[in-house]
């Protein structure tokens, strides 16, 4: 069972709310909360907040009583929008100002139906024998276009330099 708990349009910006989840992630509720409790940045009060959240969702929503398997298996700060302001300088500029927001999103779930667990990636086609080369394919190669690796001279004869202007480090005459 897995419970998530959101809180949209946060005053913190998602990088710095990045740092204190990656802290938490994996951890069981118990020593994240601890976690967060001791860890000094504003972000961890409002993340704090949002896991008793989902603790509390998962105990109201999947009747969750034992608290100690359930563990932080997903928490995301995503961007949120954010609110410009300008702020007037001197001699008539001014420099904008971007007040960051973020969603934040903290799931718990418990040890035993395989929070901990990751799904395994796809392997990969491996060539047949090692000293066999791959053969051509027929596609045509995508990307950029490789430049040439030699050039044509860009004016004149190669090799002759350009007469350099008049100059008399005079000022203007």
């Amino acid at each position: 069972m897995q419970t998530v708990a959101r809180a949209r349009f946060v005053r913190v910006s998602a990088r710095k709310a990045r740092q204190v989840l990656d802290a938490i992630r994996g951890k069981p509720v118990a020593e994240a909360l601890a976690t967060l409790q001791f860890t000094p940045r504003a972000a961890a009060r409002l993340i704090e907040k949002v896991l008793r959240s989902a603790v509390a969702n998962a105990e109201h929503n999947h009747q969750v009583r034992d608290l100690d398997t359930l563990r932080v298996s997903p928490a995301i700060a995503d961007d949120g929008p954010s609110m410009k302001r300008v702020q007037p300088r001197a001699m008539g500029r001014a420099f904008f100002i971007k007040h960051r927001t973020s969603h934040l999103t903290i799931g718990v779930s418990d040890q035993t139906n395989g929070a901990g667990t990751t799904a395994a990636p796809p392997e990969r086609p491996r060539p047949s024998a090692p000293g066999q080369a791959k053969a051509p394919s027929a596609k045509p190669a995508e990307g950029r276009a490789r430049r040439p690796a030699t050039r044509a001279p860009r004016s004149g004869q190669p090799g002759q330099r350009r007469p350099a202007g008049k100059r008399t480090g005079k000022g203007k005459d």
